[in-house]
């Protein structure tokens, strides 16, 4: 008696099992959001409009993308949303407010960045503590930390056109015409090849998955769990220095203490792109196609009339949608 594949004709599809049926599921609704928002605004499919869709993506999936490391080991990091406001804020103050070099703003922006990210990891895999908890004490510290640096003012990054401005021609290249170029797409898409390989085709990646897979089994085969568990983490923190260099270079000014909610948006568009939060799955290709789904809404929503608050439960809605698909597929693979 021959057992009989789990399944339908279309899951079982070498092409659809090869991509993955979420990633097909998410590229068609990216699909139909394209299409409801076009019918609902006709500034919708502008130029004008696709830039700002690259602006939110740029920091949105480097968050992302950073994120998904964590979330692979089955844990979190909740500081990277005040924590890109923060490291912005003190490089852009180091570059406006003291006249540093353009180049100090940004290794200090980056290396903000790699710290903390590196005292969560050791706090969750050296201390023990659970991520959301760690995580939500350095979220607190980064945001007061972000206002004492500035003395509570407003930080703009050096403007486009001037000497100092250079930074927002690498994410948004002005030509001289006038005509923006999305620079920053090419940075991200390097990006996310460059880490499909790490989290997929190296050691480091694979043993990162088998933690979330397994923590303890994977602790018993030998492997120095604390040691990659810390590198998920540092991991995340680097890309949070990026996502704060795309912030700054995308819009034109940043208030201290701002930056809460964004971390929901970027783990929010992981596990719409397939992250379990349980861990131990997840794809980085995944993670930016949910991460379009949140720009495209955050784009798109105010053009057709919806205020903020709505915008915000439907954002919510999402989400939600996204944890219960999450939890439904957990229930089937237990």
């Amino acid at each position: 008696m021959t057992n009989k594949k789990k399944g339908n004709a279309f899951t079982n599809n070498p092409i659809v099992r090869a991509i993955g049926v979420q990633k097909i599921v998410v590229v068609l609704v990216l699909i139909l959001l394209l299409v409801f928002f076009s019918v609902k605004s006709s500034s919708f499919w502008t130029y004008a409009s696709l830039l700002s869709i690259m602006d939110y993506t740029y920091y949105l999936a480097f968050l992302g993308i950073g994120v998904t490391f964590c979330l692979i080991t089955g844990g979190v990091d909740l500081s990277i949303g005040t924590g890109m406001f923060c490291y912005a804020l003190a490089g852009g103050y180091l570059i406006t407010k003291l006249d540093m070099p353009v180049i100090v703003g940004i290794l200090v922006t980056m290396g903000m960045g790699i710290l903390v990210g590196l005292v969560n990891g050791l706090i969750v895999s050296k201390g023990g503590h659970a991520p959301f908890l760690a995580t939500l004490c350095t979220m607190m510290i980064v945001r007061g930390l972000g206002a004492i640096i500035t003395g509570g003012s407003s930080i703009t990054w050096p403007i486009a056109g001037t000497p100092e401005g250079w930074t927002r021609n690498l994410f948004k290249f002005t030509l001289p015409s006038g005509t923006k170029i999305p620079l920053g797409f090419l940075w991200v898409l390097i990006a996310a090849v460059v880490m499909s390989i790490i989290l997929n085709k190296t050691r480091p990646g694979r043993y990162i998955i088998a933690i979330g897979s397994n923590k303890e089994a994977t602790r018993l085969s030998g492997i120095n769990v604390a040691k990659y568990q810390t590198l998920a983490y540092l991991i995340c923190g680097f890309f949070t220095g990026l996502a704060a260099l795309a912030y700054s270079s995308a819009f034109q000014s940043m208030t201290p203490g701002g930056g809460g909610g964004v971390e929901l948006n970027a783990i929010g568009g992981a596990i719409i792109g397939g992250t379990s939060m349980s861990g131990g799955s997840g794809t980085i290709a995944g993670t930016i196609l949910g991460v379009f789904i949140m720009s495209i809404l955050q784009t798109g929503l105010p053009k057709v009339g919806l205020q903020a608050n709505y915008q915000q439960i439907i954002i919510g809605v999402v989400l939600l949608v996204a944890v219960y698909i999450d939890v439904l597929k957990n229930k089937k693979l237990s």
